[in-house]
């Protein structure tokens, strides 16, 4: 079991396959892009599967497979076979923006992967290809409808942000109310390569609740596991739920059961935080495996206690990365 130095069981991991992705959403990199890693400093299939089992070994049980996209990886497959097979490991599921699962979904569905969480941040075809800089509406559209069909439990990340999407945080509630899907609504974070700066939101976790009980006033928060990282509530008439996730305000650091290995190997006890060493040089040594779990142990023991902790470590320079160079 894997416990950090403020107490908290760490059990969930948040497997990063690549850095890349076919999109180019404004709040996570600059319009030219970012530097991509080369292919050789990625972990390979065998390596992630080998991090994984290690991990699995010391207690975690819950493995999220993020990018980038994940889905860009060609063998990402692969190692979804493998982590299906691992026991001990109790639930795999994948985050994606549904532009490339459209052939995977009946494997996924094979494998017993069904926890889909689908980063969709406007209804509206225009606003969509404003934000995302790219002309994948439909198909995304297709393939959340045939997660949703195929009993897929499935979960939508909309980040809100002022000025872009905040006019769509009303009519995708009222879209999905007739489907058993989860609509989280995340505040904006500031991992975007550098291309914005702030301080403070707009649209916070309070604002963003308030905004939807003047549509929807008959509604009622659930009871949601300790260490969710979002607050949930329940629209009467509605079939499925809607969730807040205060990711910029951090009011859940106090139960956060997160550990993050980026798709080159480092690991960041917390986004707020720099890596605290990498797994990619001494997986490719010899005997690797032992000083892999001590190199775990140390990072899991050397968390900081919050988000804001983690933050003022590196003030300078933590929020020059973009979120999909680190597993967000």
């Amino acid at each position: 079991m894997l416990i950090d130095n403020h107490n908290r069981k760490i059990n969930y991991l948040r497997l990063a396959v690549t850095d890349r992705c076919n999109l180019r959403c404004n709040y996570c990199m600059p319009s030219e892009g970012i530097d991509f890693v080369k292919n050789d400093k990625l972990l390979t299939i065998s390596e992630l599967t080998q991090v994984s089992k290690i991990l699995v070994e010391q207690g975690i049980d819950k493995i999220r497979i993020t990018g980038g996209e994940p889905f860009v990886r060609k063998d990402l497959m692969v190692l979804l076979r493998e982590l299906s097979k691992m026991k001990g490991l109790e639930d795999i599921s994948v985050t994606t923006n549904a532009t490339l699962i459209g052939p995977h979904i009946d494997e996924l569905k094979r494998l017993g992967i069904k926890n889909i969480n689908v980063s969709l941040d406007s209804i509206n075809r225009k606003t969509f290809e404003k934000i995302t800089r790219r002309k994948q509406f439909d198909t995304v559209h297709n393939n959340l409808i045939k997660l949703i069909t195929e009993g897929f439990n499935v979960r939508i990340n909309f980040i809100v942000l002022d000025g872009q999407n905040e006019q769509d945080i009303l009519p995708i509630l009222d879209v999905m109310k007739h489907h058993n899907v989860s609509v989280r609504f995340l505040e904006e974070m500031p991992f975007n390569g550098g291309s914005k700066n702030f301080s403070m939101i707009k649209w916070n976790y309070r604002a963003i609740l308030e905004h939807i009980a003047k549509q929807y006033p008959k509604y009622k928060k659930l009871e949601s596991p300790e260490t969710s990282t979002s607050i949930n509530y329940k629209i009467t008439g509605h079939v499925g739920t809607f969730g807040i996730i205060p990711s910029f305000s951090r009011t859940f650091c106090g139960s956060c059961n997160r550990l993050r290995v980026t798709a080159t190997g480092d690991v960041v006890t917390c986004l707020y935080g720099k890596p605290k060493t990498n797994l990619r040089n001494i997986i490719r040594e010899a005997d690797s495996s032992e000083n892999i779990k001590k190199a775990i142990l140390q990072a899991v023991g050397s968390r900081a206690k919050t988000g804001f902790d983690a933050q003022n470590e590196h003030a300078a320079t933590v929020f020059d990365s973009s979120m999909t160079s680190i597993g967000g």
